[in-house]
């Protein structure tokens, strides 16, 4: 039983760091603030939840598996949110996307 639960922390952890460098490719790689900013939000929070479930089981029943718990919940809520946040300043400053929408420009005029 230990040696599947090491293997499945260690697929999760490996998973969450693949996600996490994918984003920062991602981030270095797309065109635009908005595209680098999805990039980067949205696998950060993946690459993140899935090295914290992978940490939880190592952990076992302790102070440390409510711990990660705590930063697991805090990060789900608040991630989100600053991206959005970030989103709505880039916009609300006059940061245009590379290319806009046709839908979107008749709907400012």
């Amino acid at each position: 039983m230990s040696l599947l639960l090491d293997i499945a922390t260690t697929l999760l952890l490996v998973a969450g760091g693949a996600f996490v460098f994918v984003g920062g490719l991602g981030a270095l790689r797309m065109p635009d603030f908005y595209t680098r900013m999805h990039a980067a939000g949205l696998t950060d929070t993946m690459g993140t939840i899935l090295v914290l479930i992978g940490l939880l089981p190592q952990a076992g029943w302790s102070l440390a598996a409510v711990k990660l718990l705590a930063i697991l919940v805090f990060l789900l809520l608040t991630t989100p949110t600053a991206t959005y946040a970030l989103a709505n300043a880039a916009r609300l400053a006059s940061v245009a996307p590379l290319r806009v929408p046709r839908r979107m420009e008749r709907d400012e005029t």
